[in-house]
């Protein structure tokens, strides 16, 4: 995760990255807890379709299962991150 007072993006470990690239292959639900770029946390039910890099950063790229746009989720911003047992 990125300090507060820090913007610059932290990469995540290997087996995390690997971990989420698994959960996608396998269509695996996610609940998640992230914060946005302002610092708003938020928690969600998300179904993740990829990943992406893009200006040294990486991102999931998820839609909430309730419905609703997708999202590109920078991955130092997750802070939780759980598979769906339902």
């Amino acid at each position: 995760m990125s300090d507060d007072n820090d913007d610059r993006y932290q990469a995540i470990s290997c087996a995390d990255y690997s971990r989420y690239e698994l959960w996608i292959l396998h269509e695996q639900r996610l609940q998640l807890a992230w914060r946005d770029a302002q610092g708003q946390e938020y928690i969600g039910l998300l179904q993740p379709l990829d990943l992406q890099s893009r200006s040294g950063q990486e991102f999931l790229i998820a839609k909430p299962v309730s419905g609703g746009d997708t999202l590109h989720i920078r991955l130092d911003r997750i802070l939780r991150c759980n598979p769906d047992e339902a």
